[in-house]
């Protein structure tokens, strides 16, 4: 365990218990021939665009690089370089401006840091942009999803105002049990949706990019430009159906879970979770408490008791306090939650 400044999504973990199979079994299990490997990444791409109710689906190698190309290829169409998106969206925060120095795109922060993006926010933009990305949920402030009417309203903008409208959808899979409406309904407000293959899919890596059959074949033409061919990525997709097959069925009953836990650690004195209720399986842990305790003690928690509860520490703007990241997901199928009540409620007595 390390500070970091980024909360990596951590599924709690056990080595007392429960562990998935590994990926090697998995995928041998689920390879019988050549003919299924050959067909893998075609017949994921298949699913992912009907699953999506999109005409096509490109896998990327990174959702890094399939999102980058989605805004090349939407300001591209547009003759516009400005684009949008919150200011702690992936593609800000973590990607090292590869927007602007790869594509050559300039951006627009909109909304604010701790706060979700509103209608008002983007009834404030004074500029031509070409695409609007929207985070769905936002990870970076708790994984908070806006309601669907405004939503709707402000996908509605970016329709009025000629805007491409973009779902970074890495946590889709997760979100889409707090609307209670398909893949493809959500799908259907964005023009291009990406998705992740590992995340809440505990697959290996790997993402998609769903859209229609023009950009989708134009995706595919830059992301062989950035040296992402995936002609070799049979155990990605192999083992991303794995998490469409054993992990989407099971959001709903992660989702009340981590409403279940949440609850139970919200009880605890200096601890608060946001957002109280989680509105995913994915939520935030705050500790009033100095991070670089937290991660010492953690440390020796973890190997008195075989749990690891959380990956990595974010400082808060607070400098006495921070917070990790849960993501309850199979890695907690063994796992009580007076277990992991008592490892935080360890963790605050220790470090706090």
């Amino acid at each position: 365990m390390a500070i970091n400044g980024d909360v990596r999504s951590v599924s709690i973990a056990t080595t007392r218990k429960h562990r998935p199979a590994r990926v090697v079994d998995l995928l041998r299990a689920r390879v019988t021939d050549e003919e299924s490997k050959a067909d893998a990444v075609p017949r994921l791409e298949r699913r992912i665009a009907d699953l999506l109710g999109k005409a096509d689906a490109a896998m990327f190698p990174t959702g890094t690089m399939a999102q980058q190309v989605a805004m090349r290829i939407h300001a591209d169409r547009r003759g516009v370089r400005m684009i949008a998106f919150h200011p702690r969206c992936h593609m800000e925060v973590y990607e090292h401006k590869g927007y602007e120095i790869v594509h050559g795109l300039s951006s627009v922060l909109v909304g604010e840091r701790h706060s979700l993006i509103t209608l008002a926010d983007l009834e404030a933009i004074n500029q031509p942009i070409a695409a609007l990305l929207l985070e769905l949920p936002q990870r970076e402030i708790g994984g908070l999803l806006p309601a669907w009417e405004e939503l709707v309203a402000q996908v509605d903008w970016t329709r009025e105002h000629g805007v491409a409208s973009h779902m970074d959808g890495a946590r889709l899979w997760e979100a889409q049990p707090y609307y209670g409406r398909s893949h493809a309904e959500i799908a259907a407000l964005f023009d291009t949706v990406y998705v992740s293959l590992y995340k809440g899919l505990l697959g290996i890596s790997g993402a998609l990019l769903a859209g229609d059959k023009d950009f989708v074949e134009h995706a595919r033409i830059w992301r062989n430009r950035l040296g992402g061919n995936t002609a070799a990525s049979w155990p990605m997709a192999i083992a991303g159906e794995r998490g469409l097959d054993d992990l989407l069925p099971r959001m709903p009953e992660f989702l009340s879970r981590a409403q279940t836990l949440a609850g139970v650690l919200n009880a605890i004195p200096g601890v608060q979770v946001v957002p109280d209720p989680p509105q995913t399986p994915l939520f935030h842990v705050h500790l009033a408490a100095q991070p670089d305790r937290v991660m010492q003690h953690a440390k020796l928690l973890s190997e008195r008791t075989g749990l690891r509860v959380f990956g990595q520490v974010q400082r808060s703007d607070n400098p006495l306090s921070c917070k990790f990241e849960i993501t309850v997901t199979e890695q907690l199928d063994d796992v009580t939650d007076a277990e992991v009540r008592d490892f935080v409620g360890e963790l605050m007595l220790a470090a706090g």
